[in-house]
């Protein structure tokens, strides 16, 4: 006898991607591995929602007659909060890993601790540091720019966490976010939808007074290259990923994105 497929629609990805990646009010319905393949996929979605709302909050600002710093920081802190400092917790943890030398099973112990070490706070301040930076400049130019940097970089980071869940990346751990969507998304669809997310931000990218379609996908580009690394490094690392890796690799990513639209 044949054994019963189960299909997942794009509302229940949708539903997967919002629920586990945002604070927003969205109930998930499944926990399968297929609607973690669904929300994965559907990720970048909830990266460009959060990118909207961050890109919102600082162009208020600007026209309530703020300066470029003021809706930097801003729109700095919306992701932070539309996700409770989920990705931002997991950065931390994932340096204090790295940084502690310990071997792998220690060094996984340590990123399940709640507090956070020397490394996670000085890799916190220096990524928070350079995402306000770079916004201040982008937004100094333009709020075109500011706006659009906003947008692209929060899916470029959810992009990313679509490609750390490809086939072939091995979980470190049993449990966990990270144990339940790694290895979900067939290596296909992700580039399928990273060559997507790339084609509207070029999209983007060529709209007035922003940054041209080539700098606007190079940027995407590169974040996911510079996210990459990371990932194989915590593979090789920690013998995978885990939810806090995720967290730390859409960081990654939504600051390379940034710096690198604010180049040139």
């Amino acid at each position: 006898m044949s054994k019963p497929v189960f299909t997942t629609s794009l509302p229940e990805g949708l539903r997967f991607a919002f629920g586990t990646l945002t604070v927003l009010p969205v109930t998930v319905t499944r926990w399968d591995r297929e609607a973690a393949r669904a929300g994965m996929l559907c990720a970048p979605a909830a990266g460009l929602v959060v990118g909207l709302a961050s890109a919102a909050l600082g162009l208020l600002l600007l026209l309530l007659g703020a300066g470029p710093l003021l809706a930097a920081v801003a729109t700095t802190a919306v992701p932070a909060v539309l996700t409770r400092g989920l990705h931002l917790d997991g950065l931390a943890d994932t340096a204090d890993g790295l940084g502690s030398g310990r071997p792998a099973e220690d060094a996984l112990r340590i990123m399940k601790q709640s507090d956070i070490g020397p490394f996670g706070v000085l890799t916190l301040v220096l990524v928070l540091l350079a995402q306000v930076a770079a916004l201040a400049e982008e937004y100094g130019e333009s709020w075109s720019r500011g706006a659009l940097a906003a947008v692209v970089s929060a899916t470029a980071a959810r992009l990313a966490l679509t490609l750390a869940a490809r086939a072939g990346v091995p979980a470190a751990r049993p449990e966990g976010l990270g144990a339940a969507v790694a290895g979900a998304v067939p290596v296909g669809g992700a580039v399928a939808v990273a060559l997507a997310v790339t084609a509207v931000s070029a999209a983007g990218g060529a709209l007035p007074g922003t940054y041209g379609p080539v700098r606007t996908a190079l940027a995407v580009v590169v974040s996911l290259a510079v996210a990459e690394l990371l990932l194989r490094h915590c593979t090789r690392r920690f013998g995978g990923v885990t939810g806090d890796v995720f967290g730390g690799v859409a960081e990654t990513a939504a600051t390379a994105a940034l710096v690198m639209l604010s180049l040139g």
